[in-house]
């Protein structure tokens, strides 16, 4: 039996001007969800919000305390970033993924999605004749919504249909159309958790470079492949990346889950040495600015916010100095998330539940932040809002891009007391839909 009235959720959802619950963002379904909790005294468990559930970096916090103390509140910082922060990105970049940047192109964004939201800008502006991103799917929902906010044209495809080999016939078939300025995805992958692999990123990075396409490769999860032992500072295995098939390259690095500094809203543009120099005729028309790093920092975020928070750069400075020299494992504080999946997919499998990326290529797909799940036949619109009448919350899969049935769910919101809930409401809701 339900929990929560199916009325009370439509009429919720009506207040907020939301048509359809199926196809509502990430942040929509969290209104619906917490206003239920406050009108009727009932905990979700929340899988809709991809919320870090692990206390905020301490090396971050003393940093940006003593950072406000020294006075940095009263000075706007650099358009491009503060020294000392792209400095320690530059060598951070170093340590965990064995790539060498300048100092110069590690410019720092208010969180990853205002990095991704300048870049899809910025490369839709590079040739009028390239007017369309390639996504792949499934990806996180808000990058379309940047797209379609700045009228940028999108095409995607879901990666879990074209690993290994059949991966560069399907990107080359995009590329080749000439109309694609950039292609954007994240690995390991929201919501899927599926990771491109070295053989993959290769692929990617050498079309990238015959079609003379950006590549935006956004690891906001970086190090959270937790099948592989990486994250020791400058240390093999490294962290894999496009950045070394390729020059054509924007890295989006975010202090949010490795660091789960997510309030402060602090991330690095990590752009190769070759692109940040590179001069674009069509800049230099529209801005008067041609080289592509330039143009990131002083007309798209000098436009967008003047500069990001100063003592929040200061913050990331220190966590990825800390982390660099060894002194701050952040990889084995979000091992967390891994622990708190794996149970939570046990309680799933046992109430009738399936996962619905399981593999990732030949391997089984790994433990972490996100995860995908399905019941039975049901579609991810009804599975949405069947589980929303028993107090879990979610998002569905179509409005990732992918072709499969289910919902994202997130393991960062669990506590200890939500095990044995949602074992319960599990059971009470396959009892129900057997």
């Amino acid at each position: 039996m339900s929990i929560v009235d199916p009325k009370i959720i439509d009429g919720i959802a009506e207040e907020l001007e939301i048509k359809d619950v199926a196809s509502a963002s990430i942040r929509q379904i969290g209104a619906i969800v917490r206003t239920i909790e406050e009108r009727q005294g009932i905990e979700y468990i929340h899988f809709e919000m991809g919320v870090p559930g692990l206390p905020p970096s301490a090396v971050g916090v003393e940093a940006e305390c003593e950072a406000l103390r020294r006075g940095v509140a009263s000075v706007y910082p650099v358009i491009d970033g503060i020294r000392p922060v792209k400095d320690a990105a530059s060598r951070f970049v170093k340590a965990f993924l064995n790539v060498d940047i300048n100092p110069v192109g590690c410019i720092p964004t208010a969180g990853s999605m205002q990095g991704s939201f300048a870049s899809l800008m910025l490369c839709s502006h590079l040739d009028p004749e390239r007017d369309t991103v390639l996504y792949i799917d499934p990806g996180f929902p808000v990058q379309k919504m940047q797209a379609q906010v700045v009228g940028v044209k999108t095409v995607s495809f879901d990666i879990a249909d074209y690993r290994g080999e059949r991966l560069a016939e399907k990107i080359e078939s995009y590329f080749a159309e000439g109309n694609i300025c950039a292609v954007i995805y994240s690995s390991p992958n929201n919501p899927s958790w599926m990771c491109l692999n070295e053989q993959e990123l290769a692929t990617i990075g050498r079309l990238a470079t015959k079609y003379d396409v950006v590549v935006i490769e956004d690891l906001a999860y970086m190090t959270m492949d937790f099948r592989s032992d990486v994250g020791r500072p400058f240390e093999s295995p490294y962290q894999p990346s496009v950045a070394k098939y390729t020059d054509n390259y924007l890295l989006l690095i975010s202090a949010s889950k490795i660091f789960s500094y997510a309030g402060q809203r602090i991330a690095v543009a990590c752009i190769s040495d070759r692109l940040y120099e590179r001069h674009f005729d069509s800049l230099a028309q529209r801005y008067g600015i041609a080289r592509f790093g330039a143009a990131f920092a002083y007309v798209y975020l000098y436009t967008f916010s003047s500069g990001v928070s100063h003592s929040a750069q200061c913050a990331m400075a220190a966590m990825m100095d800390a982390a660099s020299d060894g002194k701050y494992n952040f990889v084995g504080d979000i091992k967390e998330y891994a622990l708190r999946t794996a149970r939570i997919k046990e309680i799933l499998y046992r109430n009738g539940f399936h996962i619905v990326y399981d593999k990732d290529d030949d391997r089984a797909v790994s433990d972490g932040f996100f995860f995908a799940i399905g019941y039975r036949n049901m579609s991810g619109a009804q599975l949405l809002k069947e589980l929303l009448y028993y107090g879990i919350s979610g998002i569905d899969l179509a409005t990732t891009g992918s072709n499969r049935q289910g919902i994202r769910a997130c393991s960062s919101n669990i506590k200890p007391h939500h095990y044995a809930l949602l074992e319960e409401r599990l059971r009470a809701f396959d009892e129900a839909h057997r």
